[in-house]
């Protein structure tokens, strides 16, 4: 693609400098497009997506450099909510400011909300169908792979001392066997790096910009955002919707239950969607009674197996307990399962498009200052091995379903990594050929 020059401005020790010779800014249009097939491709959890996110404006299309993305990904990793949704949103407002973040984290997020919608609906209705469940089935490997397809390729570029490689592994070793909480990971890396940054500045350093990368992403927009400006607005579009379900329905119906629950999921949980999930399903099956714990597991089945984030299990979860509440009736029960999907989508994730437009302007302004790359350095090499950690946990999930081997599964799995590590198959012809594979498989045995 040929681009025009046009002049940018990128910050550089506290001073917004212009850059010569570069490529012009992308269309609005085109990176809309992108974040809309991200949004219907995005499979394989959070490490999956931003696996699929690197590989395409990164190393593909070139439209963020490596040390941007990496700075993103890390202030994303420190805050609640969906990582990978909030990377999109990032990455979007670096490109095209706030309307681009806002475009970029709806549209990651939206093909996720219709196809489960219609899923749950089929799921209430006429039960697994095993069509679906066979794609499902012939999704996993690809799904697999992915995940550690991503973790070779980001720990390749981050990991570039053994000190930082210790630092991964020791990550991965206290979120996998002693199950420490993702914050407290995430702070302990924050210390090392701190003290790094001090003592081995040469260590502690950001991934260096290469020769051919791109210049610097962020636009003069992006830069000059008011941070308060958001704030203002995040508030409204939170405090507006909410008043309207207590005044109409009041406190104890079930749209302003899953409001308020799902603004505190939001807010008071860290460490991705298997640190969130727990605690959804402990409210949601224990406390609300909104579905059953077999159907919460079902519904884990199709998070895992449907584009856009994890934590997008809270449409079935919702439906569910929307569908069963007959607010408006048998008759309303879809409009009432779809209903509460919509609510809980909304408080969801609005505070995680705030976090990333209150945040995103200060965070570009630290670049370059020992005492924040630091501490995000170190963070960026925990991050590796909590990548690790989730593509373990998926494998457990899906090579050793009910505590048995399946061999079908590893064996796709291996392959369809090496497909990957030897660039002969892309993410999307991947996903395609193991979902049809898959059918065939369950078809013939």
């Amino acid at each position: 693609m040929r681009f025009f020059v046009k002049p940018l401005l990128f910050y550089n020790k506290g001073v917004l400098r212009p850059v010569s010779n570069r490529p012009s800014a992308i269309p609005f249009r085109e990176a809309a497009a992108f974040w809309l097939k991200l949004g219907l491709i995005s499979f394989g959890g959070p490490a999956g997506q931003i696996a699929i996110m690197h590989q395409e404006l990164v190393e593909r299309r070139r439209w963020v450099r490596e040390p941007d993305f990496l700075h993103a990904l890390n202030y994303c990793m420190m805050l609640p909510g969906p990582e990978a949704q909030q990377l999109a949103t990032y990455l979007g407002w670096l490109m095209h400011g706030r309307w681009g973040g806002i475009v970029a984290g709806g549209l990651f997020v939206l093909p996720a909300l219709v196809i489960l919608v219609a899923l749950s609906w089929i799921y209430v209705r006429f039960g697994q169908q095993p069509i679906i469940a066979a794609l499902f089935y012939g999704i996993k490997p690809a799904v697999v792979a992915i995940i550690f397809h991503a973790c070779w390729r980001i720990g390749k570029r981050t990991l570039h001392h053994p000190m930082l490689m210790a630092l991964a592994a020791a990550a991965f070793v206290g979120i996998f066997f002693l199950q420490l909480p993702f914050p407290l990971i995430i702070f302990a890396a924050g210390v090392m790096g701190w003290l790094g940054a001090h003592y081995r500045p040469a260590i502690f350093s950001p991934v260096h910009q290469q020769e051919n990368d791109p210049p610097p992403t962020a636009t003069t927009g992006s830069l000059r955002a008011s941070p308060l400006r958001s704030l203002a607005y995040g508030v409204v579009l939170w405090a507006v919707p909410m008043l309207a379900l207590l005044w109409w329905f009041g406190g104890e119906h079930v749209f302003s239950q899953m409001a308020w629950f799902f603004t505190k999921a939001a807010l008071l949980t860290f460490g991705g969607a298997y640190a969130v999930l727990p605690y959804v399903q402990q409210a949601a099956v224990d406390h609300y009674a909104w579905l059953s714990a077999n159907q919460m597991i079902d519904g884990l089945a199709l998070g895992e197996t449907t584009p856009g984030p994890l934590i997008m299990v809270v449409v079935f979860v919702a439906y569910l307990g929307g569908y069963g509440s007959q607010v408006w009736g048998e008759a309303g029960s879809a409009l009432a399962g779809t209903t509460a999907a919509l609510i809980t989508t909304w408080f969801t994730f609005l505070p995680s498009f705030l976090f990333v437009l209150l945040g995103a302007p200060i965070i570009e302004k630290t670049r370059g200052i020992g005492k924040v790359t630091g501490p995000l350095t170190a963070i960026t090499a925990a991050v590796v091995g909590v990548m690790v950690n989730l593509g373990v946990y998926f494998a457990q999930w899906s090579i050793f379903a009910n505590q048995t081997l399946d061999i079908y599964t590893l064996l796709v799995s291996l392959v369809a990594l090496l497909l990957l590590v030897k660039q002969w198959l892309g993410v999307i012809p991947l996903i395609a050929v193991s979902a049809l594979a898959g059918v065939i498989y369950r078809l013939v045995f």
